[in-house]
């Protein structure tokens, strides 16, 4: 820049040169002036001022540069942890969307088998409904039949009142026109067994078995003059020398051996004290017979078994004692009891239900 401002100094200096051949007095008082080197002072300033200005714009414009870098980088690093949180995020949910995909496969076909069952149940509905009838008169029918078999093979009155009251009351609340003969026949079936005298077999079977129970508590008839003997034996005396007393208990003994009974009947049989525990095992059996008779409703064995129990007690066990002559009492009274009862059969009403028995409707649905 120095130079630059040298050359119009030459430029000036040859003018100038020039002009005072030409101008000798007049270019003398112009190279004597202080002006052209205080502009170019300025100008070295100015230029100075300008390269460091650009100097520093230089510097500063390099620290921007580097701070937006720095700045770029950041971002660049933040914006790619996010995006890899974001893959994350999106794998996450792709497999929660999967584990929803396959939830609600289950949920459908659930529900899919839910609606299937509401529909079987709903046909079943249906023919429930329709054959509400066809159900009830099945139950009647049961009901009717049970109470012929307690009658022909139990003859039990009670059990088979109850069976036809409870088949008329279910046609009764049917209240449908094609029952009424079969409520009819009902009707004359339930008074004929009302009518019956009825044989209240619980009570003297229970009698029976009380009897039974107190058979080993009665005494043998054989028993009574050992008892009397026992009775009327004297009392040993305190003063009895020990000769007599040993001889006493001997005697004793030896007739626990030898027994030697008599008896009032011709055709008495006296029993070893062994054979003791079958005789009342016997009359047991006796009475347990009478007791199956009663059962089955054989008046004929129930009154033969109670003869034959009755004689042996007579026979083998003590008339005298008070539990003997009650049991005997018991028996006779037994004798009275009513047995069989000759059952009606039910025979116009299971005609009268084979008529109305409805067939099963087929491929119905």
């Amino acid at each position: 820049m120095s130079e630059e401002r040298t050359e119009p100094a030459g430029v000036s200096e040859t003018a100038g040169g020039t002009a005072a051949e030409s101008d000798g007095p007049a270019a003398a008082p112009r190279e004597s002036k202080p002006g052209g080197s205080a502009l170019a002072a300025l100008a070295l300033i100015v230029a100075l001022a300008a390269a460091g200005a650009a100097a520093y714009q230089w510097y500063h414009d390099r620290g921007a540069g580097e701070a937006l870098r720095h700045e770029l980088a950041k971002r660049l690093a933040d914006m790619e942890a996010q995006n890899k949180d974001a893959v994350a995020r999106a794998s996450q949910a792709s497999a929660a969307l999967r584990e929803a995909e396959v939830k609600l496969g289950v949920l459908e076909s659930k529900l899919a088998e839910s609606q299937n069952q509401q529909i079987a149940l709903e046909a079943l509905h249906q023919e429930l409904s329709r054959n509400r009838d066809e159900w009830a008169f099945v139950d009647i029918e049961q009901s009717i039949l049970l109470a012929s078999q307690q009658l022909q093979i139990a003859a039990n009155v009670r059990a088979a009142l109850i069976g036809l009251e409870n088949a008329e009351a279910r046609l009764q609340r049917m209240d449908q026109p094609r029952y009424t003969a079969l409520r009819r026949t009902l009707a004359r079936d339930i008074e004929r067994l009302k009518s019956l005298p009825l044989a209240d077999v619980y009570a003297t079977s229970v009698r029976l078995d009380d009897v039974i129970a107190g058979i080993d508590k009665l005494p043998l008839a054989m028993d009574a003059r050992a008892r009397a003997e026992a009775v009327a034996a004297p009392p040993v005396a305190a003063d009895m020398p020990d000769w007599e007393r040993v001889l006493r208990e001997a005697w004793r003994e030896l007739r626990q051996l030898v027994r030697v009974q008599t008896s009032n009947l011709p055709d008495a049989v006296l029993l070893p004290p062994d054979q003791v525990f079958f005789l009342r095992e016997n009359l047991k059996l006796r009475l347990l017979g009478a007791r199956i008779s009663l059962l089955s409703r054989d008046a004929k064995s129930f009154q033969r078994d109670l003869n034959l129990a009755l004689a042996a007690l007579e026979r083998h066990f003590d008339a005298n004692d008070g539990g003997v002559t009650a049991v005997a009492a018991s028996l006779r009274k037994l004798q009275s009891a009513q047995v069989q009862v000759d059952m009606p059969d039910l025979t116009e009403t299971l005609e009268t239900l084979r008529k109305l028995r409805l067939p099963r409707p087929k491929g119905s649905g």
